[in-house]
């Protein structure tokens, strides 16, 4: 029988299922000694933010009035340059909003929500804080595996998330693949693919989820400003799918969502694709040339995996540690994401910086795995 005078008895008790969340930890930007160090650890871009978004910031309304509850211009932009009704389209506080009432609006207590292990923290958080049940399908590879995805679906599962590219390993599913996901889940099963470094990959080998949300009635593509576009500070999101959800997603994200100055450095980022290709094709160069001479390291057990975003998690599975070389590039300035608490404690995500920030990290490693 509870003791009427225990104060925690008598003190207000979270649900259970909230008390088995692991809050989301972001990535650090300073050492072990509190010295600020060269961050790339959150997946942030090297090249900063778009000069027109810039200057947009100080024409946005004045902050003493309420912005526009809809964000109608930014919506409207986002549908002429991706080919999709603006009501098609709904605003959220980063993409991490959205993921969350995707999961609120879809799922509650007994359902269960999939996703595949080492993908986002966030998706664990979003159905515990609902109530559901995770359950975490096998990875192939690092990488996400559609039949293991598929393998567990049953009669009480409401959601699917799918990030593509993957975070924090960097794989892709290419279009025939999330098709084949879509096609194999009950149409009253949601997908959710999370392209928040979607801009990242070559227009080319895009995966199709944007023309599968455009087309079915169960598919909801998710999208950041957080990455490419360099406004992470603005906490800027977007997501399209059939009008249901999107009319489900309107009715509980958040009012007045996105302040008047996001919504105009969105809408001003928008229009400046030029920044947004050249941060593409910066990446991509870059994080190839990186890639091979991590690869060259490749007989000391260092492997560097396929990513198609702007960051490469590099697996050390020989005799120098991640954590070594966590501490050791700390030591020469960069602080990158060491994974432990993903599972991955032999794994270091590394954000891809300036060309020659990558040029000294690689010539560290190599230094370390050289002395291990």
């Amino acid at each position: 029988m509870t003791n009427p005078t225990d104060p925690v008895a008598r003190s207000p008790q979270p649900k259970p299922w909230i008390s088995a969340i692991h809050a989301y930890v972001p990535g650090k930007s300073k050492g072990k000694d509190g010295k600020p160090l060269t961050k790339l650890s959150a997946n942030e871009n090297p090249l900063g933010t778009s000069a027109a978004a810039l200057a947009a910031r100080a024409q946005a309304a004045a902050p003493a009035l309420y912005p526009d509850p809809d964000s109608n211009a930014l919506r409207a932009a986002l549908g002429a340059l991706h080919g999709i009704p603006a009501e098609r389209i709904v605003m959220g506080t980063g993409s991490d909003e959205l993921l969350h009432i995707a999961a609120q609006a879809y799922a509650g207590p007994g359902d269960e929500i999939i996703y595949v292990r080492y993908g986002f923290s966030v998706y664990d958080i979003a159905a515990r804080r609902c109530g559901a049940v995770p359950v975490v399908a096998p990875d192939a590879d690092y990488g996400s595996d559609v039949d293991a995805l598929l393998a567990l679906v049953t009669d009480r599962t409401r959601v699917v998330f799918v990030a593509n590219p993957n975070n924090p390993t960097g794989s892709f599913l290419p279009k025939g693949e999330i098709a084949r996901l879509h096609a194999g889940l009950p149409s009253d099963v949601l997908l959710v693919v999370d392209q928040a470094y979607g801009e990242y990959v070559a227009p080319e080998d895009e995966d199709g989820a944007l023309a599968l949300a455009e087309t079915a009635d169960n598919v909801l593509v998710t999208r950041t400003f957080s990455k490419i576009y360099g406004l992470a500070g603005e906490r800027l999101g977007w997501a399209t799918g059939p009008a249901p959800i999107i009319d489900a997603l309107n009715r509980i994200r958040g009012p007045f969502n996105l302040s008047n100055t996001a919504q105009a450095m969105g809408l001003a980022a928008v229009a400046d694709q030029a920044f947004v290709e050249a941060s593409r094709l910066h990446n991509a160069a870059t994080r190839a040339a990186f890639v091979d001479k991590l690869t060259a390291l490749g007989n000391h057990g260092i492997r560097p995996l396929p990513s198609e975003a702007n960051f490469v998690l590099i697996l050390f599975e020989g005799k120098l540690s991640a954590e070594t070389v966590y501490n050791g590039l700390m030591e020469i300035g960069y602080i990158t994401r060491w994974l432990p608490n993903q599972g991955l404690p032999h794994g270091l995500r590394i954000t891809i910086g300036s060309a020659r920030q990558m040029d000294e990290i690689a010539a560290e490693i190599a230094r370390l795995a050289e002395g291990a």
